[in-house]
């Protein structure tokens, strides 16, 4: 037990989303702090205002999220041995997935969810890559990454932590090696027996949407694809588009902002042996190449949408509901009777609830029917908390279009 911690000392009636397992502590619910100051990073622990002990967890005063709680255990110690601990059960979790050795690139550990708050670490073949969200893991990310050395033995671990959350907890991008060699440039991985190069170093998130694999598997099986043309929206390097090609899909189109990840595409096509003469790449703004589509009458039996995060903060909501319904309408214009549409949004802040009526309000403009017959979300190496929310961000419907 840390019995020298500093005390956060809550108002009254502030204790019920921690004794709901809720792990995060906000500014506004902390009435003082008895003891020693708490520097950034420190452990902290959390009682109620009648002096009851609720939790514990790491502090910056920098962040409106105060504290990351790391156990509701009064006797655990936040020690190397507790970290080791919670790395091996997360590894535990996903041993019992048995994605290996058919899929080698896979989340490890996923934050909040494997009851390590601000720490992700994602495995790609033989190398890890971590992210630090937060001042708490970032201080101990040393400490950690000798933990990860110890506990899985990797070639090397690379430090992916470019993001922008960062910036709320006072904290600058990094991308640097914490352990071992720095993995190369483009790294070869499979998922699910599909070969597909992963950017570590400069690839969206740590180089590849792992979120995405179920829904890859399951969207682009035989029955939904075989001889079906597929339009392939917001396609970063082709993970949907590798899986509709592998069950024999018709032309596929795919729509990508970027001439890079176009390029990667072609490469990891070739490097499965997929010969796709008859597909196409279109460079360019997704909503407006759309649009032109519905100009000119085209038509697809299969559509993705798997856009970027549209909302950030809950001011940006409205605008994202727009694109959101905007980008679906045309989907959805562009449908073929008894098509199927498989559509995303990663943006956390907006709920399954509000993404189905946005989604409704398409159709509606459409003039389209439309049935969810399958309800989306992330993958099973990225688990979602039930007393956190929050953890589930990646919302998806897989539905029939008449």
């Amino acid at each position: 037990m840390d019995g020298h911690a500093p005390r956060l000392i809550l108002d009254e009636g502030r204790e019920k989303p921690i004794l709901n397992k809720h792990p995060w502590v906000f500014s506004g619910a902390i009435a003082n702090i008895s003891g020693p100051e708490p520097q950034p990073g420190d452990i902290v622990d959390i009682l109620d205002a009648n002096q009851n002990w609720l939790a514990r967890g790491y502090y910056n005063h920098l962040s409106q999220i105060r504290v990351r709680i790391l156990t509701w255990e009064k006797n655990e110690t936040i020690d190397n041995a507790f970290w080791r601990g919670r790395l091996l059960d997360a590894a535990n979790r996903r041993s019992l997935l048995r994605l290996e050795p058919e899929t080698t690139a896979y989340r490890l550990v996923n934050a909040e969810a494997d009851c390590l708050p601000g720490l992700v670490v994602d495995k790609y073949a033989d190398y890890l890559v971590v992210q630090c969200l937060t001042l708490g893991i970032d201080k101990r990310k040393e400490q950690l990454a000798q933990l990860l050395v110890e506990c899985f033995n990797p070639k090397g671990i690379l430090e992916r932590s470019d993001v922008a959350i960062r910036k709320k907890e006072g904290l600058s991008r990094v991308v640097s090696i914490l352990a071992g060699e720095g993995p190369p440039p483009i790294l070869q991985v499979l998922e699910n027996d599909i070969k597909m190069n992963a950017d570590l170093y400069q690839g969206h998130k740590t180089g590849l949407y792992l979120d995405q694999r179920d829904n890859r598997h399951t969207i682009c099986q035989t029955d939904h694809v075989k001889d079906r043309e597929v339009l392939n929206v917001f396609a970063y390097n082709g993970g949907f588009t590798l899986y509709a090609a592998r069950n024999n899909a018709g032309p596929i189109t795919n729509v990508e902002g970027s001439r890079q990840f176009i390029n990667q595409i072609e490469v990891n096509l070739q490097l499965n042996l997929l010969d796709r003469s008859d597909d196409s790449y279109i460079s360019g703004d997704a909503f407006q190449i759309l649009r032109k589509m519905r100009d000119e009458n085209q038509k697809f039996d299969v559509i993705i949408l798997d856009p970027p995060k549209f909302a950030h903060h809950k001011r940006d909501i409205p605008v994202a509901c727009r694109g959101y319904k905007d980008i679906n309408f045309l989907a959805l214009k562009l449908l073929r009777p008894n098509g199927l549409l498989a559509t995303f949004s990663c943006s956390g802040i907006i709920s399954q609830e509000l993404f189905q009526k946005v989604l409704h309000g398409a159709a509606l403009d459409a003039g389209r029917n439309v049935q969810i017959i399958r309800n989306l979300g992330q993958a099973s190496d990225h688990p979602v908390l039930v007393s956190f929310p929050e953890s589930f961000y990646l919302k998806g419907f897989l539905c029939r279009v008449d």
